[in-house]
């Protein structure tokens, strides 16, 4: 709005300026005396001016007309230069008119409509490093993938397109689940463009897919050289490879750098819980018992978790019940509030045949959190304590309908896995997996009904037991029996 008035105001004063000068010349005395050959002409102030005015305009025209006919002598003499820089101009200029339809109707998805665009821009332009990108990506728009494919081949040819035409058959080759093609594909890219964040992430992605740990380690440390990863990030990923590539040589059959392999991923993450179990084996392998339980616990106190505290009980295999409770207490205090760490004393105490101890470790888990692993443990104490079959079926029944507990389970997808692994099996994203609760049941954690065969063995064993037909109706009328309470 300022600068509106400000341009007025300036157009106003040019006016007012040129009329005070018009008038200032009609009232000025005196004016030019012009003599030539014999002729003499007088002019005012203000036809001086005027004259002034047209003597510059017909030499700046004297000047257009002489270039336009020096242009014309050198045409006929074959130079073609100065003429066709007129028409090369007005082509170019049509050229780039139709590249930019061209890209507005890429951006419109109207991919027919864009191939027509920036065919005639190639028509205008010729200059297909320009053009066949555009053109690709029209092409795959509108379905024409061969179409597509023939033009990334043809930026291959060029040094300055070459990462363009890797990259768009990559995409195709991932589009079509050729993994292999692609893995190499996005290796040559990296070659191309180490920096380039996506093919980083495509390459990285194909490396753990394919299991080629070592490359991905590399891939990982490149990502982290150029500025893509953060450093304490990189710090736990090298770990998930470094265990994954330990997990493959013990698979082979060698031990001692699945050992080393194992230690190096618990030293990279300690609360890495698949590396602490992994690097308490190795450790018992070598016979270090000690380095095996401050592993364990380290990462306990770090995270509880089932997988742990089954590596912490192979230490001491041949133990007594007793000598487990005495010798797990060291994990049990360091977060005894914790879900984990309840149960895990409870089991304990059931193995020990302390059934009210068991009772009382479970605490509020069975009215505030029940899974089938709380519920199992609580039809396992009413057994142990002697209560009727009706009761423990009741808690088993229960527990075969309640939620499965924590899992692994992908934060990109939402999989859900038995046993973690490096990359999702399903959407096949890196160092995805945690140890969450899912938000439906899916599938029984060996942990959670680990002693089911034992409980139900016991009931078969009675002569008194019941039919399905009666123990499901058992548990529907426990509801009205006194002894639901203790349930």
């Amino acid at each position: 709005m300022l600068w509106s008035v400000i341009k007025i105001v300036v157009f106003i004063a040019l006016i007012a300026g040129a009329t005070l000068g018009a008038g200032y010349l009609l009232e000025l005395d005196g004016g030019v005396r012009i003599v030539m050959a014999g002729q003499e002409f007088n002019l005012t102030p203000m036809k001086a001016v005027i004259a002034l005015i047209l003597l510059v305009l017909a030499l700046w025209l004297f000047l257009k007309l002489s270039s336009l006919i020096i242009a014309i002598l050198k045409f006929i003499n074959g130079d073609e230069t100065a003429l066709s820089r007129y028409f090369d101009k007005n082509r170019q200029q049509k050229g780039y008119r139709a590249l930019a339809d061209s890209m507005l109707a890429l951006a419109s998805g109207e991919g027919n409509e864009a191939m027509a665009k920036v065919n005639r821009a190639e028509k205008y332009l010729r200059k297909p490093a320009l053009t066949n990108l555009i053109t690709a990506q029209a092409a795959e728009m509108a379905g024409d993938r061969k179409k597509a494919e023939e033009v990334y081949k043809r930026l291959l040819k060029n040094d300055k397109t070459r990462f363009v035409g890797v990259r768009g058959i990559l995409n195709q080759r991932l589009h079509d689940g050729d993994d292999e093609t692609a893995l190499k594909l996005a290796e040559t890219a990296f070659s191309l463009k180490p920096k380039h964040e996506e093919i980083q992430d495509t390459l990285l992605q194909l490396q753990a897919k394919a299991e080629d740990w070592a490359g991905a380690r590399q891939t990982l440390g490149a990502k982290l050289r150029y500025g893509s990863l953060p450093r304490d990030v990189h710090k736990r990923r090298d770990a998930v490879l470094a265990l994954s590539e330990a997990r493959e040589v013990l698979d082979e059959g060698n031990d001692i750098k699945a050992r080393e392999e194992a230690i190096e991923a618990n030293r990279l993450s300690p609360d890495l819980i698949p590396a602490a179990a992994l690097a308490a084996r190795s450790y018992l392998e070598k016979g270090s018992k000690r380095n095996a339980a401050r592993v364990l616990t380290k990462a306990w106190q770090a995270r509880p978790h089932p997988d742990l505290a089954a590596a912490f009980a192979l230490i001491e295999p041949e133990e007594t019940p007793k000598e487990r409770l005495k010798r797990f207490a060291r994990l049990l205090k360091l977060h005894p509030e914790d879900r984990e760490s309840k149960l895990l004393e409870a089991e304990l105490q059931i193995a020990a045949e302390d059934f009210p101890a068991a009772r009382r470790a479970l605490g509020d888990l069975v009215e505030k959190d029940p899974d089938a692993r709380t519920l199992t443990i609580m039809a396992a104490v009413e057994r142990g304590e002697g209560s009727p079959d009706a009761v423990v079926r009741g808690w088993l029944a229960r527990a075969l309908d309640a939620p499965r507990g924590p899992q692994w389970v992908c934060e990109n997808c939402h999989h859900i896995h038995a046993h973690w692994v490096p990359a999702c099996e399903n959407c096949h994203a890196f160092d995805t997996l945690s140890w969450v609760a899912p938000p439906t049941p899916a599938i029984t954690t060996p942990t959670g009904v680990a002693m089911l065969p034992l409980i139900v063995g016991a009931l078969e064993d009675d002569k008194d037991a019941a039919s399905p037909e009666d123990e499901v109706l058992d548990a529907e009328i426990m509801d009205d029996e006194p002894s639901d309470e203790r349930a």
